[in-house]
């Protein structure tokens, strides 16, 4: 496990190593002792635990209470401890700490928080959520920059695997899920305009509607799920495998090697793919309208080319873009922030899938507003 406070290694597997980073003081964000107990419990075969300082910074009681646990999670399992590397003041608050017996009653029970203190919590969370997105986004502009400059570098076989999983491999489920969402919007509005005798705007309500809204949100969830997932758990087993931390080593940029490629693909490709949906988007609501509304191929061709121009083709084309930006960062952000075991894989994978349908809606939200806001 890597937490930017924290870093867990194997020299071999009876031994993980604890080295502790910068502060660790009560106003510092460090790594929770819920999440080392974890990656503990999850060596099945460990038999020691060696402490190491060298990188810590400022600390206070705050370190001194993740130690007092460690100390005792080994001594509940007889696992030894090497706590030789720790700073001396560390280490006599810890012998005072052991040589003074606990007073009954005096530990806490577990307690329950109130509303107020979880939903500031969660609060926090969120907000130091949202400032690593916008730390990573500055990372992936600057890395943008270097490329136009000529000096961010990936591998070219790379990018081409890349645009043909992001675009060729994805266009079956594509093409099903558009001509479906086209066929049900034709459905629902047939039921409707059946009673007015206005089945004609069906063609207007499928066109405009695959065009603005459903061909480009659609193929973004479908990405999303299927590309955004896919790139998290690419990132997350190069963590397990320590790839990254090889390039790392080499002096390899992260972000111009494996980011960048993935979100060029992604926004070239999505786009493409959103067009395709629009067009079957279409066509799933010329066959329901053919079938069940006793419509003319013609008169729904006709009446589609009426009600749409080229505006509403670029406002699905912009949220296209927006969406593969989305879902690439989504993806690789929590890749890279994945931990070193299977499980902690599976879940960047599902946080990268729910993070990019969240961002996919919210962002969505934000530009119809605006379009139409700017009547657009």
């Amino acid at each position: 496990m890597h937490h930017h406070s924290l870093k867990i290694t194997y020299p071999d597997p009876a031994t993980a190593e604890l080295a502790f980073v910068g502060d660790w003081t009560l106003h510092s964000e460090v790594c929770p002792w819920q999440h080392l107990q974890q990656q503990l419990q999850a060596q099945p075969h460990l038999k020691k635990i060696r402490l190491v300082t060298v990188d810590l910074g400022i600390w206070d009681s705050r370190l001194l209470n993740v130690l007092q646990k460690v100390s005792e999670y080994c001594a509940d399992r007889e696992y030894r401890l090497d706590a030789d590397d720790l700073p001396s003041g560390v280490r006599r608050l810890l012998d005072l700490g052991s040589a003074v017996a606990e007073r009954q009653g005096a530990r806490r029970s577990d307690r329950r928080f109130s509303f107020l203190y979880r939903t500031g919590e969660a609060a926090i969370a969120i907000w130091q959520e949202c400032l690593r997105f916008t730390e990573f986004a500055g990372e992936l502009v600057l890395s943008l920059w270097r490329l136009l400059r000529g000096r961010a570098r990936f591998r070219r076989d790379d990018f081409f695997n890349l645009l043909q999983a992001a675009g060729p491999d994805a266009l079956p489920i594509v093409s099903l899920i558009a001509i479906l969402v086209g066929a049900v919007l034709a459905f629902v509005g047939a039921i409707q305009l059946q009673m007015f005798g206005a089945e004609i705007y069906v063609a207007n309500l499928v066109a405009l509607g695959s065009l603005r809204e459903m061909g480009a949100m659609m193929t973004a969830i479908i990405m999303a799920g299927r590309t955004g997932s896919a790139y998290a758990a690419q990132l997350g087993s190069m963590q397990v495998n320590h790839e990254i931390d090889a390039l790392k080593t080499f002096g390899i940029s992260i972000i111009d090697f494996l980011v960048l490629p993935r979100m060029i693909a992604l926004v070239i490709m999505l786009p493409l793919l959103t067009l395709w949906a629009d067009l079957l988007g279409i066509v799933g609501g010329l066959m329901v309208s053919v079938m069940v509304l006793d419509l003319s191929l013609l008169e729904y061709l006709i009446q589609s080319r009426e009600s749409v121009g080229w505006e509403d083709l670029t406002v699905g084309l912009i949220k296209s873009v927006l969406f593969a930006i989305v879902i690439a960062m989504s993806g690789c952000l929590r890749g890279l922030q994945s931990g070193r075991d299977s499980a902690a894989v599976g879940k960047a994978t599902t946080s990268a899938m729910v993070t990019a349908i969240l961002l996919i809606v919210v962002w969505d939200a934000i530009t119809t507003i605006l379009f139409n806001l700017l009547d657009f």
